[in-house]
């Protein structure tokens, strides 16, 4: 097996597939390592001049700081971005998107304002922290009192609701509100203490129409013994679930959220990829998907403009991306040294190398639409979501606005699960050998065998399977964390 990989013709560097001893010699590249290249990180195949661009996946990812020949190791050290603040972004056009919906049906549950949910579980949503020792000690009493019918009571606690001023407030309601009417959740206890800035009379308003057979309120104050109170909800709940049944539905109901965690120089290369192939074969298919990640756009973001459905959906990106790096410097922080120390360590040096890495999982399809923070899905196609990159903030966003399901690649590994199956994917086979645990699908296949559409098909089999009912790692492990995204004061 060859030990260097070349992603596109034209990139001037190439990631090593295994550690590579200074003196290796390439025939086929023609090329003689002048350093030791760690796996996954990157050679140079060409000389270059400081100030020269390093071009992977076809476009620049930063440029060297001084003159170096080819078979150099491009880091950290000689590396840096080209990155800086708003830019202008040109629109090149309108993109069609026209789906085939092809007549391919899952089971799913039919809810009555029209969704599809692909799990039948109750959920405790806490409209305050305070609230969450109770939320848990329901959850845990729900679980108990249960048969079938229910795939599970889970609670999903979080530290905001009270003390929160503007934008966190509404964030916070959004997110809560976007729990609540998730159609994977067949019944829903709201609890909240009731001196909270987000009490039930101001709450309630924001939720808009709800199936009151299905959402339940308990207010802690009110109530003499909360528990015994919540109790005889959850059992009025599962009594009103307890009978429903999956039926067969398109699949172009689904929708598929995308996110990477722990990212390594393998992500661009094999999971991302991967993930990119199956978005395009289920937007043709008119199911709905989305990325998010704003930050990790930054520096491919005019590949995503270049596929904007029309002008007002280009307007949308330059609004988010521009949004994004205002946010950044608000706070005096540039909007460029982004990736962590395991990005770096696996062999990510730029953000633009992140990002266009990043941006694969949304493959080649046409943005549809541009989400807020908090909101819910309405276009069929790729959606953009505006969020952080920060993994248990973007899992949250992503299922509050509708993802049945969320596909999350990895190089170095995760434990975090959303409220929704989370599909982890492993970017290397040695990652998932040693994390089997966390790792549903090792896309680390695709350097061995190099058959992408043999492999793309497996994970989308593997997403039917899960729509379906098979569990996710995170499922049975019980990982299922939520968290809002805070940028204000708290009183």
């Amino acid at each position: 097996m060859a030990k260097l990989f070349k992603i596109s013709g034209d990139d001037n560097v190439a990631v090593a597939l295994e550690d590579i001893q200074a003196g290796y010699v390439d025939d086929e590249l023609c090329l003689t390592a002048l350093d030791d290249i760690p796996k996954a990180h990157k050679i140079l195949l060409t000389d270059l001049k400081a100030g020269d661009n390093v071009i992977k996946y076809g476009y620049p990812i930063g440029s060297v700081t001084e003159d170096l020949p080819r078979g150099s190791y491009i880091h950290e050290h000689n590396l840096k971005t080209n990155l800086s603040d708003k830019l202008d972004y040109t629109f090149s056009g309108n993109t069609e998107y026209t789906p085939s919906f092809i007549n391919y049906t899952i089971p799913a549950y039919k809810r009555k304002n029209g969704k599809v949910g692909i799990r039948n579980e109750i959920w405790i949503i806490p409209t305050v922290g305070c609230a969450n020792k109770a939320a848990e000690m329901l959850a845990k009493i729900g679980g108990d009192i249960i048969g079938d019918g229910c795939d599970g009571v889970f609670a999903y606690t979080h530290p905001f609701g009270c003390s929160q001023l503007g934008d966190d407030m509404s964030n916070t309601q959004k997110i809560l509100a976007g729990l609540i009417k998730h159609p994977n959740a067949g019944g829903v206890l709201v609890v909240s203490l009731g001196c909270e800035n987000n009490n039930l009379s101001v709450f309630k308003p924001i939720l808009g129409d709800i199936d009151s057979s299905r959402v339940k309120f308990l207010c802690m104050q009110d109530e003499y013994d909360e528990i015994e109170a919540g109790t005889a909800l959850i059992k009025e709940i599962y009594n009103n679930i307890k009978n429903d049944k999956r039926e067969p539905v398109n699949i172009d109901n689904l929708v598929i959220g995308y996110k990477c965690g722990g990212s390594d120089a393998f992500s661009g290369i094999t999971a991302n990829p991967l993930c990119g192939r199956v978005n395009d074969k289920l937007t043709s298919a008119g199911a709905t998907t989305i990325l998010t990640e704003v930050p990790e756009m930054f520096g491919a973001e005019q590949i995503l403009m270049d596929r904007a459905k029309n002008r007002e959906v280009f307007d949308k990106i330059v609004g988010m991306v521009n949004g994004f790096k205002d946010y950044f410097s608000s706070h005096g922080v540039v909007c460029y040294e982004n990736p962590s120390p395991g990005n770096h360590a696996g062999g990510i040096t730029t953000l633009e190398e992140k990002s266009l890495g990043c941006i694969q999982k949304g493959g080649k399809s046409t943005v549809t639409d541009v989400l807020d923070y908090g909101e819910q899905c309405k276009t069929k196609g790729l959606n953009l979501l505006t969020g952080p990159g920060n993994d248990i903030v973007s899992v949250t966003n992503l299922t509050a606005a509708g993802a049945h399901i969320i596909l999350f690649t990895t190089g170095r590994g995760t434990p975090l699960g959303a409220p929704v199956p989370t599909i982890k994917i492993s970017t290397n086979t040695e990652l998932f050998n040693k994390k089997n645990n966390w790792i549903d699908f090792d896309a680390g296949k695709l350097i061995t065998s190099g058959n992408a559409g043999e492999l793309a098909g497996s994970l989308f089999s593997l997403i039917v399977n899960v729509a379906s009912g098979k569990k996710t790692k995170n499922e049975e492990n019980g990982y299922r964390e939520i968290s809002v995204f805070k940028d204000g004061v708290i009183m």
